[in-house]
């Protein structure tokens, strides 16, 4: 799978854990096990005799959890990226958050009590696998816990002058899609699609917006039950405006940005007296493998903000939220995509930037910017 053998320290207080994650990852070509610890205070000891590139992360653990070994490797180990081994519990949702702020690539969930060890080691197994093949894959896996608030460029892309958009065609040569002639003015509506290093991306990006951005934002973060409301609660923390996760039949407000609820689909309808748009959450199938799916919220936005939409896609991996934004763009959406160099994993923003969806293309710094000027 891989070209070169990434080397993997497994960190876990449950041997049970320690001994089925070990034996997944050695059954993965490319992979090599490097170590093993029983926590965190033992797993920092080992990683300069070890050299890891990439520790799977148990949270909670005795003398050291996870969170503390995070902020110990931004400090000492920048270079270790980290995938996180986290429970679907309040609480275990809202440290993972915190990981994931603090630079984690990712988190899978351990397996609920139902299942049995085969089952566990598959479900395990079926979630690490994509993971451990874009943290190979991309370019910032592991500047993630070395960055300060904000990507540097590596020297590998050519130099843009700070502030500037570059338009697709600068970078891939080439525009399949129609350009929509129906784009009405400022833009009533922001809608964002985002998944692997969202968390760490919307705690950056979200609070340089303004309290007073006089529009709703809806956003589909790819993320289980539990784990969406514990990132809204972060976010609004940060945040000028109001972030929460969204609620079955809940009107549309300005300054309001929200993030669809984990494990299910939500799409905007019309309000009963058909003036206003309000949240539908369903129990429709997964899109792309996802739910919630970046399409199924962008064509329902299509549906009602024709000319008047701001769409932004951000780092993720997969292609959930091309389709959508085709659509969108006939119906005249401005198209904002995160560039290459600031997303930790170049997915959901590379087909649309190739297909020449997206009319302004930046890093992640400079995409509320772009917003706000959509709007104001």
């Amino acid at each position: 799978m891989f070209a070169q053998k990434l080397r993997v320290l497994v960190v876990d207080d449950t041997i049970v854990y320690r001994k089925a994650v070990s034996d997944i990852l050695a059954e993965i070509p490319g992979i090599e096990v490097v170590g093993i610890a029983h926590n965190g205070k033992i797993a920092m000891s080992k990683i300069t005799t070890l050299k890891p590139d990439l520790l799977t992360l148990d949270i909670e653990m005795p003398e050291m959890n996870g969170i503390e070994v995070l902020a110990a490797l931004q400090k000492d180990h920048p270079e270790v990226g980290a995938i996180m081994l986290s429970t679907l519990t309040a609480d275990g949702s809202d440290m993972t958050m915190k990981a994931l702020e603090l630079g984690a690539f990712d988190f899978i969930l351990k397996p609920q009590g139902s299942a049995n060890l085969q089952e566990g080691k598959n479900q395990i197994k079926d979630a690490l696998l994509p993971m451990l093949e874009a943290f190979r894959n991309s370019k910032n896996a592991t500047t993630l816990l070395g960055s300060k608030g904000i990507f540097t460029r590596p020297k590998s892309f050519p130099e843009q002058k700070s502030g500037s958009s570059l338009r697709p065609q600068a970078i891939t040569g080439t525009s399949t899609t129609p350009r929509s002639s129906i784009r009405r003015g400022k833009s009533e509506i922001v809608t964002i699609g985002i998944s692997t290093g969202g968390p760490n991306a919307l705690s950056q990006m979200l609070p340089l917006l303004p309290g007073d951005l006089g529009v709703p934002v809806i956003i589909v973060q790819h993320m289980p039950p539990i784990f969406t409301k514990s990132l809204a609660a972060s976010l609004n923390a940060k945040c000028a405006l109001t972030v929460k996760e969204a609620e079955e039949a809940e009107p549309l407000q300005p300054n309001t940005i929200y993030i669809a609820p984990g494990g299910k689909q939500m799409k905007l309808v019309a309000s009963p007296d058909g003036k206003n748009r309000m949240i539908k959450i369903t129990n429709d199938p997964p899109e792309n493998s996802c739910r919630p799916s970046v399409d199924y919220l962008f064509r329902s936005v299509a549906d009602y903000y024709v000319g008047r939409t701001t769409a932004v896609i951000m780092t993720g991996m997969g292609s959930d939220g091309t389709k959508g934004l085709q659509l969108l763009k006939q119906k005249g959406a401005l198209v904002i995509a995160q560039d290459e160099a600031t997303c930790v994993v170049y997915g959901m923003p590379k087909a649309p930037i190739q297909q020449g969806l997206a009319d302004i293309i930046v890093p992640l710094n400079k995409i509320a910017a772009e917003i706000t000027k959509s709007i104001k």
